[in-house]
Parts: C-alpha cells; structure tokens; sequence
C-alpha cells in the first residue's frame, strides 16, 4: 500500500460527528463529510417516495385490465417514479454521498477545494427536491420522465412547469458538485498522490464531474425552452406553432444519455475499489481501468441518438449512431475483463461489499449485453418502446448503479460511522436485491419481445403470467432494499466499533481514525510509494 507519513501522536478522541451537535451546526457546515450525509437523507428519502410509486405500478400490472387506477393516473405513476429515480436519486446517489465523503480523503486533503459551494450545491438540490415532489402531491405529471412533446408543451392538468422547474434547480447542484470535484483533484492533492498513484474512485468521479458541468446544462436549457414554450405559446418544440419534436428528443437524449454515465461511473470507481480490497491483489491493469472511466465519458457524448432510431433520423446517421454505440461497449468490457483478472487467483474475502459486487457484475453484464441489442438498428425497431427497453434501462441503471452504491456504501459504512454492520444480514440483501432484480425484469425482456409496450396499464390475457412473476420478484426486491435501513440504523446504536481499518484496506481514508477527524489528517499526509499493493492473506475486522 501507500507509504504515508504522518502524525505519530496520539489523536484526541473527537470525530466530525460529535465535535458539534447543533443543528445549525449541520445546516450550515462546510464539512465535506457532513454535507456527504446531508445528501443521504434526502436521496433515500426520493428513494423511498420512488419505489412507493414503483410499487403501485406493479400492483396495477398483476392483472390484464386497468383495475386499481386509472389511465391518466398510471402516467402519472410512472412518471413520478422516473423523476424521483432519474434525478434525485440515480444521479446524485454515489458522486454526493460516497464521492462527496471520499474524494478529499482519497487524495490527502482537508476538504473540498470549495466548501460553501459544496454546502450551496446541497441546498439547491433540496429546494430542486420540494419543487418536484410538491408538484406530484398537487396534482402529479403525466408526460413521462424524459418530457417528450407534445406532450409537455400542450396544456393538461398535469404540473408540467413545476417538475421542470424543479429539474432545472437540481442542475445545478450537479454543475456545482462537478466543479467543485474537477478543482479538487486537480489543485488538492497531497504531496506525492500523482494521477497514476490516484484510487480509480477518484478517476471514476473525474469522468462523472466532466460530464457533469458539460452534459448538465443542455438539460437546463432545454427545460427551460420547454417551460417558456409552454407558458408563453413559443414555437420551439411543438409542431402546432412550427416547433421540432424531433429537436427536444436531440437535446434532451445529448444530456440524458451522458446522465447514464453520471450514474454508472462512481458506482464502477467504488466497484473497483472493493474487488481490489477484498482480492486482496493490485487492480489488474490499473490504467487501463483508469483510461476507460474518461473513454466511457467521452463517448457518451457521442451515442445520443441512438434513441431516435425510430424518431425519423437519416438512415445514414443512424448507421454512425449505431457503430458509436456499439463502441461504447468497449470501456466498459475493458472494466469487466480487468475486474475478473483481479479477482482470479485471489485471496477473495466474502464480505458483504463483496457480495454486492458479484451482484453488479451479473446485472451489469446483462444490461451491458442487451444494449447492444438496442444498438443494432433492425432489432431497435422491433424493440422499440417496449418493456424490452425497460428492462435494459433498470438492469444498467438500477441493477448496475444501485448494486455499486450499495456495495461502496457496505464498503466505508465503517469509515462514515464508526460502527460496523450484521454481515449476515448484508450477504442476505445482497442475496434478496439480485433474486429479487432478475425475477423483477427478466421476465420484461421476454415481455418486450413479444410485442407488450411500455406505459400501458392494461394489457393483453397472454401477459399475465410473466407480469406477475414480475411483481411477486419486486416484492422480493423491495424487501432487498429495505433491510439495509434497518441493519445500518441498529449499527448506528448497536454496532461494534469498526477501527481505523477494519477491512485491511490501502488508501489514504483508511489511515485516519473512524470516523474521521473534522479537518480528515492531523497533518497533511505525503504519499511516497505507488497505492494498491496487497498481500494475499485473510484481514480479520480490527
């Protein structure tokens, strides 16, 4: 592991959670590691509100007919559960939480490079946050997630301007946090953490915070077109008042699709530290890993279109679409061959980040494999607004992204609070969450490729079956995500003391004390020799 030299007296026992118990002192601190909690409670909060609505949909889709609710009350479902996951929860979960806790304790700095803009960003995803959910309480959006015209910009008793607003506040938390991180890693490093010395965590969110101050505000714009379309009757998307539908799927998709990556690439990053931790060996081509985390963010801006195949593009375009997007696949199998090699012939230690992780790549893989399905222009058209494309979607970014977040979260549980968690009870969410997963959206691939279209609440007889396969898995699912909530609130109370290193990790974070100090170090510490250097023997929990 790294050699680092710091400190050798004795650290008073006072840590960044108790040194100030205050309310204010939560509500207006600079503490990169209190704001990373801040962000905990409300991203599990939308977590909680989307799968409620994630549940009703399952429960209507257990019989053919529109039973439970109505037509323009399932739009609603379904786009108030998209909302909720796609940008309160998907893409903030691991860069404000996990990256905003880390990163400085990655690179050897006493906090972010901007600390009341950190807090800011904070803030203006909450107000982004209210903004939304309040307009699903009086009176919900039907439109979908992606707000595709006409359907936005015609007038409907659906709140259409408030979830935008909203979405466009929450921008710039995303902007705010990307720059925040890019400076860090560029001017805070300690002395002697050169690039190829850095975890592939702080690679990982490098690319996630390029794609986000140059992704994100494409989607502010065009909300905010959609919004004065909308109120003021402008004609920019809407093909009643000489407007381009085709125009908002370009620029929404040129945001949306780079937001998959914002989504998967700190989850990959906190993958890649785990399986090096718990192989107890170097990651296996450690810059190659680390190259393909800004390949993946520099050709996601490059695949947008793909989501138009049917949409009335060039054939010839969607041909370059297509190539692109089969070549996005690359990074990514680059990452999944290079995970694999660290792990053979390693000392592997099954704890639960590590169960977690065996359960990202499964999903991963599968999502991973499907959307080249979905690259491939004839079978897109066949495919094409199906559950065949909701199934990929979830694979990816919920099977994919929320196995990651889950197994960084296991991971620097005992770094965050001092405590450490039932491993039995872990290894069993990660065992219920990828059961649960497969017999949740399995079966929608198979769905989608005999024809059942997205977003209709009733459906043909013949459905039926592997609907409810469908739903019986989501109830499997849900008891997956909720278990952790209980075992990691009793540990809060309850858990064992964790120690600096309980895990016998490398890494800067895992050399102060847990939980850490206010300011992270004592002292600045210095960084000699080259990180990821493990031995091949079991660690036992200090």
């Amino acid at each position: 592991m790294a050699t680092i030299t710091t400190a050798t007296t004795a650290l008073p026992q006072r840590d960044y959670l108790n040194h100030d118990h205050s309310v204010a002192s939560w509500l207006l601190t600079k503490d990169h590691k209190r704001i990373a909690i801040l962000y905990m409670v409300f991203v599990t909060l939308a977590f909680l509100i989307g799968g409620i609505f994630a549940a009703a949909i399952r429960i209507e889709l257990t019989t053919p007919a529109g039973d439970l609710v109505s037509a323009d009350t399932y739009n609603k479902l379904f786009t108030m559960h998209g909302v909720n996951m796609v940008f309160f929860v998907l893409i903030p979960a691991v860069p404000a939480i996990l990256g905003n806790f880390c990163l400085p304790l990655m690179i050897g700095a006493r906090d972010v490079a901007f600390p009341k803009l950190n807090l800011l960003s904070w803030y203006v995803f909450v107000i982004g946050f209210f903004f939304t959910t309040t307009a699903m309480i009086v009176g919900g959006v039907d439109t979908g997630w992606t707000f595709y015209v006409p359907y936005s910009s015609q007038a409907s008793n659906s709140n259409v301007f408030l979830t935008g607003i909203g979405i466009f506040i929450a921008g710039f938390s995303s902007i705010l946090t990307g720059l925040n991180f890019m400076v860090t890693i560029h001017r805070m490093r300690a002395p002697g953490m050169t690039w190829f010395r850095l975890p592939l965590m702080v690679w990982a969110l490098y690319a996630t915070a390029l794609v986000q101050v140059l992704a994100t505000p494409v989607i502010a714009i065009t909300v905010l077109m959609m919004a004065v379309e909308r109120v003021l009757g402008f004609g920019i998307f809407d093909a009643r008042l000489g407007g381009d539908p085709v125009l908002f799927q370009h620029l929404f998709w040129f945001y949306s699709h780079p937001a998959v990556y914002i989504m998967i690439l700190p989850p990959m990053g906190a993958i890649s530290e785990v399986i090096a931790c718990f192989s107890r060996k170097q990651i296996f081509g450690y810059s190659f890993v680390a190259f393909s985390s800004l390949a993946i963010a520099v050709f996601g801006f490059l695949v947008w279109a793909h989501h138009l195949f049917v949409a009335g593009i060039s054939p010839y375009s969607a041909m370059v679409f297509s190539f692109l997007s089969f070549a996005v696949a690359i990074p990514s199998a680059v990452k999944t061959f290079n995970w694999t090699a660290t792990m053979y012939k390693g000392a592997i230690w099954w704890k639960t980040p590590m169960m977690y992780v065996l359960g990202f790549l499964g999903l991963f893989l599968i999502g991973g494999l499907t959307g080249l399905f979905l690259a491939s222009l004839g079978l897109d058209v066949h495919v094409h607004d199906t559950y065949f494309v909701v199934a990929h979607f979830h694979y990816i970014m919920v099977g994919g992204a929320i196995m990651g977040y889950f197994a960084g979260l296991h991971f620097w549980w005992p770094k965050i609070t001092g405590r450490m968690y039932n491993d039995s009870l872990g290894k069993l969410s990660a065992l219920l969450i990828f059961v649960g997963f497969n017999l949740t959206f399995f079966p929608q691939f198979v769905l989608g490729y005999l024809g059942m279209p997205r977003r209709y609440h009733a459906y043909p007889p013949e459905f039926q079956v592997l609907n409810v396969l469908s739903s019986a898995g989501a109830s499997v699912l849900a008891v997956g995500y909720l278990l952790p909530m209980c075992y990691f609130t009793y540990s809060l109370f309850k858990g064992e003391k964790a120690g600096a290193n309980p895990w016998g990790a490398t890494g800067l974070e895992w050399t102060t004390q847990s939980p850490p100090l206010p300011e992270n170090f004592a002292e600045i510490p210095i960084v000699n020799e080259g990180a990821y250097e493990y031995s091949k023997r079991e660690m036992k929990v200090a």
